[in-house]
């Protein structure tokens, strides 16, 4: 008699087996839309009966040793990114769909956003030659808000927020993507600079960081907003410096240019206004640099152009973390609520012809296995390159993202609607002290 009859646990692998789908069996891959350190992403069409919808897949790149491609299982920042993104139930958060194991690859599947805030200011800079209109200025930048919000809610540091992750739906809806380097900052067991000595991409990096804390909070995705706002209103980075690079030995070196960037504009910091200054293992460093004036309202004279765009602007700038800009304040700042306001669909006030290209998409050569069926039928497309910073057969499984192991938080604890606010206290990632604010 066959020993697999007898056996519970063949009969239930043979069942398993059989309803397993492969990715491409899922979806059809329409092209290449970027690549990274962590891998690849493709655009791709549901092929499930009467969906059809779009998605983004994320394809994790395998270890290497020299040309050899070796499987060491999942690594510990993918099983992390997958737990928290399996958790992420918000509007203005990319949603997770699923997790596909095959080929010894991850694959992430995440709803489909035609546009990013960086495609946006190439838009508007290249294209239109022309600012963002302030009510599109002001529901980029509320939205955006609201999904920061979300995360520090649920005690997440997004921990690179920068144009380039920042996501919009063809309905005009704000998503934040990219969990990569986002970390849960409730009581960790290590100082988050144990486990990442480098975050954020230099242009959007706090002064804290830059300044060698060991210790950091939310502030840094609350400057990395300020960045983000003053880049879509002047339609470049604000603070665009040069970055010094780790040695042999990975010492993180003194970002004397960034700095310079951040105190040209921001003014220099002192001991009045940020106490904690000469605690910074930086200090000296900084001391040696050229003393600045504060020259923020002047800047914004000509850029955003409201007496209130300049006071939120100088706020999400603070130079001390602990006095920091939450946002949940943000978003309740008048410049959201003097005219024009903020529309739910970011598109609203913008004319048909103003409106940003879909998407460009190529056929990658690089992975043959995830080409499109009609590669050779249509020409690839031209995409904009930019010089930004940061830029043996197995079988297969389909992973449901709730079997994944991630927080303990449930996804609707910290639910945020644009039409009411959810919050909740802070705490301090690495130390002791509690700060008792609300998000």
């Amino acid at each position: 008699m066959d020993q697999a009859n007898l056996d519970p646990m063949c009969r239930y692998r043979a069942m398993r087996d059989k309803e397993r789908r492969s990715v491409q069996s899922k979806y059809d891959f329409l092209g290449f839309i970027s690549s990274g350190t962590y891998g690849r992403v493709y655009k791709v069409r549901s092929k499930d009966k009467g969906e059809g919808k779009l998605y983004a897949i994320k394809k994790f790149k395998p270890d290497k040793e020299g040309e050899a491609i070796t499987y060491t299982g999942i690594s510990q920042s993918a099983i992390r990114e997958i737990a928290l993104n399996r958790e992420m139930k918000h509007e203005n958060v990319a949603a997770l769909r699923e997790v596909i194991l095959e080929d010894k690859s991850i694959y992430m599947v995440f709803e489909y956003a035609e546009h990013d805030f960086l495609q946006l200011i190439h838009h508007h800079s290249q294209t239109l030659r022309s600012s963002i209109p302030p009510t599109f200025l002001k529901s980029l930048i509320y939205q955006l808000l609201n999904g920061v919000l979300y995360l520090h809610s649920c005690h997440v540091l997004h921990r690179d927020l920068k144009p380039a992750n920042i996501l919009i739906t063809s309905t005009g809806i704000v998503k934040i993507g990219d969990l990569g380097l986002a970390r849960l900052s409730c009581d960790p067991l290590h100082t988050l600079f144990a486990g990442d000595k480098v975050v954020v991409t230099i242009w959007y990096r706090a002064p804290e960081l830059l300044l060698g804390a060991k210790h950091y909070n939310r502030a840094i995705d609350i400057w990395a907003v300020g960045c983000v706002l003053a880049e879509l209103a002047s339609l470049r980075p604000i603070f665009k410096g040069e970055e010094a690079k780790m040695d042999q030995k990975k010492n993180v070196p003194f970002q004397r240019d960034q700095l310079q960037k951040i105190f040209d504009v921001r003014g220099s910091p002192n001991l009045a206004e940020w106490p904690m200054l000469k605690s910074m293992p930086e200090y000296q460093n900084m001391k040696r640099l050229d003393g600045y004036p504060d020259r923020l309202q002047e800047w914004c004279s000509s850029k955003i152009r409201s007496k209130e765009g300049y006071d939120l602007l100088r706020q999400l700038f603070a130079y001390d973390p602990d006095k920091w800009f939450t946002a949940r304040e943000a978003m309740e700042h008048k410049w959201f609520q003097e005219d024009p306001k903020p529309t739910t669909n970011v598109f609203a006030s913008i004319r048909t012809s103003q409106l940003p290209p879909q998407r460009r998409i190529t056929h990658d050569e690089a992975s043959a296995s995830m080409q499109p069926a009609n590669a050779a039928a249509a020409p690839p497309a031209i995409q904009a390159t930019s010089t930004r910073p940061g830029s043996g057969t197995q079988t297969f499984s389909s992973v449901s993202v709730n079997a994944m192991a991630g927080p303990s938080y449930g996804p609707n604890t910290y639910g945020v609607n644009m039409s009411r606010l959810g919050g909740n206290t802070d705490s301090v990632a690495g130390n002791t002290r509690k700060k008792a604010r609300l998000q």
